[in-house]
């Protein structure tokens, strides 16, 4: 078994935005929110375990997969528009965040030294790995950085020391007054379909040449499950230290920036150092992988080369990198490019999911490797899940 494709996942959708979305989840609510953690976990891994047997079995990523079996031109390029959109544009717009969250990690370790060095020393440490194009030594990164912040996240999770009968209590589904958002807020930070993108291109480019196509599934499926399993483990211990931290105080305002902080007065210095190192490596992994899921996902819907040496690709995931780090470090606002990508996500996200399923079932695709009946049976209430959730995303931007 091979670990890597799985944790470039993990690392992916373990960001700033995930670790406040589980910090407000937790001091809002308590525990009583895990039960959502897990189905999404349960969910991001099925969903990922497609994407990745489709990269095996095609050898394409999921963009090359839509422009190749889109048969109808103007489907096709409503799909590019869509995919472009959402995972090109909006890979830009988050990266200003995850540039910005690092930033604020690099500042709570060493709040002696001027803020405004951290962005650009950020950026240009992550545009030299995209640029080296080598992809082993992007993995080795992100998966040295993915194990420090799961090392940080839960070290602190045991200096907060929670209450397991309750902690265990969380994980029968409840709907506690005015969670609603919260839950689906946890599930859509978790089920992001940029990492759908992302996956199949990592698993296409390093299956490559292997002709045992059963052993090469069986594998990518350990790894994305042992993979995103260690994410919803580093989310659940985000949850638990929050919810031991502040619930029941009304700390209305927590998020990724203060939430280092405002741990001080309850677990030490150390925890406030280790959930800043956390939130460094969160925010550069985030910002690593996320030009890389734009880069496959507008170089494959437009034909152009999807491989890491490309230079079309370079180019595509620097632009995206590029955006991000101006917005941050001028401290523009991006939340109108933000609000557009995320309609455009929630537009994109069951579309895709709708595709790929199809795409799974297809004799002529995928051959004797295509869903099983249990596969799909169990596909069908997420797919439901999922279209109620980004229809209930476009509701709430509008």
């Amino acid at each position: 078994m091979k670990l890597g494709p799985g944790l470039l996942v993990a690392a992916a959708f373990i960001g700033p935005g995930t670790i406040t979305t589980a910090s407000v989840a937790g001091a809002s609510f308590g525990f009583a929110l895990l039960w959502a953690l897990v189905f999404s976990v349960l969910a991001t891994i099925l969903l990922q375990s497609l994407a990745a047997r489709l990269g095996v079995v095609t050898g394409l990523d999921l963009a090359q997969a839509l422009r190749a079996h889109i048969e109808t031109p103007v489907f096709r390029w409503l799909a590019a528009f869509l995919v472009i959109s959402a995972i090109g544009i909006g890979s830009a717009a988050y990266e200003a965040g995850n540039l910005s969250g690092a930033s604020l990690g690099l500042q709570g370790l060493f709040p002696s030294a001027s803020a405004q060095l951290w962005t650009p020393l950020i950026a240009i440490i992550s545009a030299a790995l995209l640029y080296s194009g080598k992809y082993k030594l992007i993995e080795g990164a992100l998966i040295f950085l993915v194990l420090l912040m799961s090392l940080v996240f839960l070290a602190t999770l045991v200096i907060a020391s929670p209450d397991l009968s309750a902690m265990f209590a969380g994980f029968k589904p409840s709907f506690p007054e005015g969670s609603l958002t919260t839950v689906l807020a946890l599930i859509g930070t978790t089920i992001v379909p940029y990492n759908l993108f992302l996956h199949s291109g990592v698993v296409a480019r390093a299956s490559q040449g292997e002709q045992d196509k059963q052993q090469a599934i069986r594998s990518s499926n350990w790894d994305t499950g042992l993979s995103i399993g260690l994410g919803g483990l580093i989310t659940l211990a985000i949850v638990s230290t929050a919810s031991v931290a502040f619930f029941g105080q009304g700390n209305s305002q927590l998020s990724a920036a203060n939430l280092a902080s405002q741990l001080t007065p309850l677990l030490g210095d150390s925890a406030h150092y280790f959930f800043a190192l956390g939130l460094f490596a969160a925010g550069l992994t985030s910002a690593i992988t996320a030009p890389l899921a734009g880069a496959y996902a507008v170089c494959g819907m437009l034909g152009l080369q999807g491989d890491t040496n490309s230079p079309r690709f370079k180019q595509v995931a620097l632009v995206i990198l590029v955006f991000g780090a101006v917005v941050a470090s001028l401290g523009l606002d991006p939340v109108a490019v933000i609000i557009f990508a995320q309609a455009t996500n929630a537009l994109l996200l069951p579309i895709i999911c709708i595709y790929l399923l199809w795409l799974m079932n297809q004799n002529k695709v995928m051959g004797r490797f295509k869903n099983s009946l249990l596969i799909n049976v169990l596909a069908m209430p997420l797919l439901i899940l999922i279209i109620t959730l980004s229809g209930y995303k476009l509701l709430t931007l509008i």
